[in-house]
């Protein structure tokens, strides 16, 4: 067998396959069932000061291409959130994400999580359908910098900060990300897309528009990761995410630049068992490959590295 370990800003885990953010991440029985199940690590669901029920429904939809939703960002609220994860049984490391309005908000929560035990923070800055939040401040290069470093000046653990494949200047914010402190970028969150019921003549969604994920969004997001690893190299650690479903889908990610991936419509499709497989099969394509470990695939695709 080869060796799947992976090490994300200090932080190693026993395979490259995470958790994404929004997917069983409320819970502690959730989350570790999910690890129970061979995620190797989870990004708790995104996080806020106060409770927040989200929009209305229907806010999630199946399509050919994969799934597209307007959830709101609906979560308990950081007081009652705190308490679940005192409930974890310790499984394997915990990120915790979170989404505020400024900065002070951002390095608040985070200072919650860090202190309820988590490995990592995750800063949400990329929702495609909240307001005042997510998208309009990750598309802020400005705002990127100051809530990045205001997060790492309060925290002690590794930052994430979690950006859209819509950004025009994805390199530049990356790079903004790092020069503030962030030790990994995540890339990326779902796409700002929509569908139209034409028998209704109106969006489907309540919201009007969500994010797509799942197989549609991995050529996207597989972009990302690959220009930001040549325009950057290693000097900051690269979460991918977008339509990963196959040992195969692991293995370009990691190829493109990434060091983890992270798990989401593929979760709520096939349910958590999706992380032995995917497993099962990285772990034969790497044999097939004659590679022994999957540290020797990241960048491999990346041809160039521009400084």
């Amino acid at each position: 067998m080869a060796d799947l370990s992976t090490k994300v800003t200090g932080i190693e885990f026993k395979s490259p396959l995470l958790l994404a953010s929004g997917i069983l991440g409320e819970t502690a029985a959730s989350m570790d069932r999910v690890m129970a199940e061979g995620a190797a690590g989870v990004v708790t669901k995104s996080i806020g000061t106060d409770p927040r029920e989200g929009h209305g429904t229907p806010a999630y939809l199946d399509l050919e291409v994969g799934t597209i939703n307007a959830m709101g960002l609906p979560n308990p609220g950081i007081d009652a959130y705190v308490k679940e994860l005192a409930d974890m049984k310790g499984g394997g490391p915990v990120m915790g994400s979170v989404f505020g309005k400024d900065a002070r908000e951002y390095a608040s929560l985070a200072v919650r999580m860090e202190r309820a035990g988590c490995r990592a923070v995750e800063l949400n800055l990329s929702c495609p359908h909240a307001e005042k939040t997510g998208l309009e401040l990750g598309a802020d290069t400005g705002k990127v910098g100051e809530i990045t470093a205001a997060v790492c000046k309060a925290v002690g653990v590794p930052v994430w900060v979690k950006l859209s494949p819509t950004l025009p200047n994805m390199v530049e914010v990356a790079r903004t990300a790092r020069d503030a402190g962030a030790g990994a970028v995540v890339l990326t969150n779902t796409l700002k897309s929509m569908v139209i019921s034409v028998e209704a003549k109106m969006p489907v969604l309540a919201n009007g528009m969500g994010g797509m994920g799942g197989p549609a969004l991995k050529p996207v997001a597989l972009r990302c990761v690959w220009e930001v690893r040549r325009a950057l190299g290693d000097s900051i650690d690269i979460v991918g995410v977008g339509g990963i479903g196959t040992g195969r889908d692991v293995a370009e990610y990691l190829m493109a630049g990434a060091r983890a991936v992270q798990m989401g419509s593929a979760v709520a499709g096939s349910g958590p068992a999706v992380f032995r497989t995917v497993e099962r099969e990285l772990d034969v394509l790497l044999t097939r490959l004659g590679h022994g470990s999957v540290g020797e695939l990241v960048g491999l695709a990346v041809p160039e590295v521009v400084k």
